[in-house]
């Protein structure tokens, strides 16, 4: 696809968090919108700050080097951007999102949205208040062979879904047992921070592997559960669950600096839909194909789901196989670009194109922040239901927990001063 239509779009972009996947989605929006002006990059790594920009630089149309920024907040002020890319860790996506919104830009933030429930609802708040277009990166919604495979749930091919199983069986994980030790030079370790406890530096956190720690995030639920408790959700147009239930540890790898659980169960009950998620960073998977996945349990067959592709098996009749399309011969730079995840890559592209066409309508993206808030929520009420060791009753009206106000105080984590919970 060419996106012909967004071919003379020229907004003013920043992307807040230069690394991983920061650069990922930029570089997305770029294949997307071709004409779109980068203006400005964060990130509080010095060195990683000024590889983005060079890449940047190379990257867009016009070859201008963007602004760079230590702190998301100056950067807002001085650049005014249309469009807000949110790449960094979990912990700054509510106040950066927040802020982005007040400044006046459409968001793009990546999964989880928040860290804790009340920062969620908060950036639900503040998108409605200043109406605001804003997508979350749950990219299955606008992953190709996945729109397929909602399509044989929708027309009833499977028949009614009483049961989906969902899990994720990387060994993703760290099982560093390396010391804390001082932050590079280049690092500005205070300001990652953020909100978040202050912990000693660790080479395991930055770059990429903060999700091994519960302070800046929420695990491997709240990076690989949400993504597939997402995709059945909008498969089976599912709103709140009604209860939440989880138990799991650290049973398999105590030694590792880690702190987030190695093995976990949840049950989220939808009425007559339950969906189940499990994860384990240890042992083989039950199904080689599907290690991270969806697997929809019909009166008429099952459907297996995942980022490469799915398999519909019906009870009678043929069954129906997809594999993801990587689009090299139409995005030849993806081939080359370091640490893309070339069969993502298709799905980021469609996710920009629907937020482009929500910023130009003014309506709601497929990943609308709505969506996201509910997604991310139900799977931070799996980890507290774990944490608690009991089942949790959603009120999905008063947005608490009913019945459980040891709970219920868990729904805000507490901010570092002088950061200011939203």
């Amino acid at each position: 696809m060419s996106f012909r239509e967004f071919q003379d779009v020229k907004p003013r972009v920043a992307l807040i968090g230069s690394g991983w996947y920061g650069k990922c989605d930029l570089f997305r929006l770029l294949q997307v919108a071709p004409n779109a002006e980068v203006v400005a990059l964060c990130d509080v790594d010095k060195k990683m700050l000024a590889e983005a920009a060079e890449l940047v630089a190379a990257r867009q149309v016009s070859k201008k080097r963007p602004a760079t920024f230590a702190d998301y907040r100056e950067l807002l002020k001085e650049t005014k951007p249309e469009l807000v890319i949110i790449g960094t860790p979990d912990h700054w996506h509510a106040l950066q999102a927040i802020a982005a919104m007040e400044a006046g830009a459409d968001v793009y933030c990546q999964k989880p949205i928040s860290v804790d429930i009340a920062e969620g609802q908060a950036m639900l708040a503040a998108a409605r208040k200043h109406k605001r277009v804003v997508q979350i990166g749950t990219q299955r919604r606008s992953t190709p062979h996945l729109v397929e495979a909602r399509e044989i749930l929708r027309e009833g091919k499977l028949g009614k879904i009483g049961l989906v199983e969902t899990c994720c069986y990387y060994h993703m994980r760290s099982s560093s047992r390396v010391a804390n030790t001082a932050p590079p030079e280049t690092l500005d370790w205070e300001m990652w921070t953020g909100p978040a406890p202050l912990r000693p530096y660790n080479p395991v956190a930055h770059p990429r592997g903060w999700r091994a720690f519960m302070e800046y995030g929420n695990g491997i639920v709240g990076d690989m559960c949400v993504h597939m408790l997402d995709m059945t959700r909008w498969m089976l147009g599912l709103g709140w669950p009604r209860s939440v239930s989880s138990s799991g540890g650290i049973f398999m790898d105590k030694a590792s600096v880690a702190n987030i659980t190695d093995t976990q169960t949840a049950s989220f009950d939808f009425g007559e839909t339950q969906v189940l998620w499990q994860h384990r960073s240890w042992g083989d998977a039950p199904d080689p194909k599907y290690p991270w996945s969806a697997t929809f349990y019909g009166e008429k067959g099952v459907l297996k789901a995942s980022v490469n592709g799915y398999d519909f098996l019906p009870s009678r009749g043929p069954a129906i196989h997809k594999d993801v399309t990587l689009e090299l011969d139409k995005f030849p730079e993806d081939a080359t670009e370091r640490d893309l995840e070339k069969h993502v890559a298709p799905a980021i592209r469609y996710h920009m194109a629907d937020w482009l066409r929500a910023v130009q309508s003014r309506g709601h993206p497929v990943a609308d922040i709505e969506e996201g808030h509910l997604s991310t929520a139900s799977c931070i009420l799996a980890n507290l239901a774990q944490q608690t060791g009991r089942t949790l009753t959603w009120d999905a009206t008063k947005g608490r927990i009913i019945g459980d106000e040891a709970a219920n105080k868990l729904l805000s984590r507490p901010y570092r001063k002088p950061w200011v919970h939203p």
